[in-house]
């Protein structure tokens, strides 16, 4: 089996066991005879899947009732126009601007034609760290970030502890670390689970009902938060395969020990790529330290003829995915869950050699 080191920002890598189980059930799933993308959505099989994979998210976070676990679609750009079309209550929405995608999320709050404020922001310095003293209002109608930013490698240390509700963009650092929903007052926690979590094809919606109830009559039917709670994401067909996907990630996670001990491997791994590039004098990395994301190390050579070669050259060497975002330039390693120390350790041996030769 020939298979590349995967430093992907998404979709990106899956751990080989839930790819090799996935491959194992594509044709008979459990010995049934039958592929799980073949039955039914609304079938006793698929339910007790769908179930089990909602009860596991809530136990992992230590989520009650209280809370609703959906599984939809159109990715988290959806979310984006969603969030306000259920969630404004005729008050304020506060938003923190640190990256593309919560410019992406302001301007959908903008196409709604709600009240929205910008408390904070650091695109002053090309979104390079996360904003400090961030206030929201007390009585926002929420307030809304992202907590970790793919293309900038910045990410938040601690999620803001509020009085309103909190949105959260969760995106790249979905089931990453333990999160205290009600300490926070989290009113809602997505992400699409391409990048950490599963396949491309399913967002990970976790809302408080009572937040849920405010959607106006004027929303469209299939855009009500409420409209997927009550119908248990059954609202319309659901991405089978995706939910089947995450679900064997969710498991996947247990047997690593849970949200801390995969947390503690991803800041043992981000420690040593950032370790490496901190104390070179050939790459810089972009964020600042106290934000630097442990999920996306986004870096630079000392000029970006060698970025290119640096990126063919690690292909070369069977490692993909290392190219920057469009927007930002340079080199990014996305080091997700997935990724193993190793794989990490045997970054670093490519990109001495790669000081050794260019520098």
């Amino acid at each position: 089996m020939n298979r590349v080191l995967n430093f992907s920002a998404g979709p990106s890598t899956l751990p080989l066991s839930v790819l090799e189980r996935a491959r194992d059930e594509f044709i008979s799933y459990k010995g049934m005879g039958f592929s799980i993308m073949e039955v039914s959505h609304r079938g006793k099989v698929f339910d007790e899947l769908h179930n089990n994979a909602i009860a596991k998210v809530k136990k992992f976070y230590g989520l009650n009732d209280d809370y609703a676990v959906l599984f939809l679609q159109g990715g988290a750009t959806l979310q984006f126009a969603q969030v306000p079309m259920n969630l404004y209550n005729g008050g304020v929405a506060q938003y923190v601007n640190t990256g593309v995608w919560t410019t992406k999320a302001i301007k959908e709050a903008k196409i709604q034609n709600i009240n929205y404020e910008v408390v904070a922001s650091s695109e002053d310095t090309k979104f390079d760290r996360i904003p400090q003293n961030i206030k929201f209002s007390d009585n926002a109608d929420y307030g809304y970030i992202c907590s970790n930013n793919t293309i900038y490698g910045t990410q938040y240390k601690e999620i803001p502890t509020t009085k309103c509700p909190l949105v959260v963009d969760s995106s790249s650092d979905l089931l990453s670390r333990e999160i205290d929903f009600n300490s926070k007052n989290i009113g809602m926690f997505y992400g699409g689970a391409q990048k950490n979590a599963g396949p491309a094809g399913i967002t990970i919606v976790i809302i408080r009902k009572d937040l849920a109830s405010r959607v106006k009559d004027s929303v469209p039917t299939p855009l009500r938060y409420t409209t997927q709670i009550e119908a248990n994401s059954l609202a319309n067909t659901p991405c089978t395969f995706g939910i089947y996907m995450f679900d064997l990630v969710l498991d996947w996670i247990k047997d690593q020990g849970g949200l801390n001990a995969i947390n503690a491997a991803n800041k043992k791994k981000a420690s040593t790529l950032y370790g490496f590039i901190d104390n070179s004098d050939f790459y810089k990395a972009h964020a600042k330290q106290g934000s630097r994301s442990l999920m996306n190390v986004s870096f630079t050579t000392p000029s970006t003829e060698l970025d290119a070669k640096f990126v063919k050259e690690a292909e070369q060497n069977s490692m993909i995915g290392l190219k920057g975002h469009r927007l930002l330039g340079g080199l990014r390693a996305s080091i997700y869950n997935a990724v193993s120390q190793k794989e990490v350790e045997t970054l670093i041996e490519f990109m001495k050699e790669f000081q050794r030769v260019n520098g």
